[in-house]
């Protein structure tokens, strides 16, 4: 198995999760700006959306976005959802809110076409936050356990802290808690990350 990632991107969500779940997989670098892999092939022949993650099984099926991938890693490592009967459905819940009202946002502060809409963004993103953090059920998203969907909010909290955008304090603790497990620190190691 094949994650391609570029390093601080969102596929470092995904990287965290596989990690986490244990899983054995390689890593394969895309440089973003020339859409080329580190080993000189096309990216856009692997994912023609031309943009990560993508994850290449072992039989050379191709899994893309945060939300699939991660609900794939949940589904094969089931200690990474939420439990109960509803569980796999509040993962998908949280996992779709922070991919289209976290995630989407920050292209907006990334690359606005005004300053206007980076400021609408950057507030857009905040009031997420505070909703999040007001949603929390203890030390994760969740409960006192980690799942996928705290690894993709861990990876929104760090491009937060890179253009100052301010979180809740229950989030920095959140994100503090979350760089201490082991899994992402390999992931930020890996990534050359801090």
């Amino acid at each position: 198995m094949k994650l391609y990632y570029s390093p601080g991107a969102c596929s470092l969500a995904d990287h965290i999760a596989l990690h986490e779940a244990g899983m054995s997989f390689d890593r394969v670098r895309v440089d973003l700006k020339t859409k080329l892999t580190e080993t000189g092939q096309k990216f856009d022949e692997i994912n023609p959306k031309s943009y990560v993650p993508s994850l290449e099984m072992d039989d050379g099926r191709v899994l893309t976005e945060n939300v699939a991938i991660l609900s794939w890693v949940a589904q094969k490592k089931p200690s990474l959802a939420p439990s109960g009967d509803s569980g796999a459905l509040r993962l998908l819940e949280m996992l779709a809110f922070i991919s289209t009202e976290i995630h989407k946002q920050f292209g907006r502060v990334f690359k606005p076409s005004s300053d206007a809409e980076a400021a609408a963004a950057r507030e857009k993103i905040g009031q997420r936050f505070d909703l999040i953090a007001s949603m929390m059920k203890g030390d994760y998203l969740f409960g006192s356990e980690a799942s996928v969907a705290d690894a993709y909010l861990f990876t929104m909290l760090l491009w937060a802290g890179k253009v100052g955008i301010d979180v809740p304090e229950r989030l920095t603790a959140f994100s503090e808690r979350m760089r201490a497990r082991p899994a992402v620190k390999l992931a930020l190691q890996h990534e050359g990350i801090e």
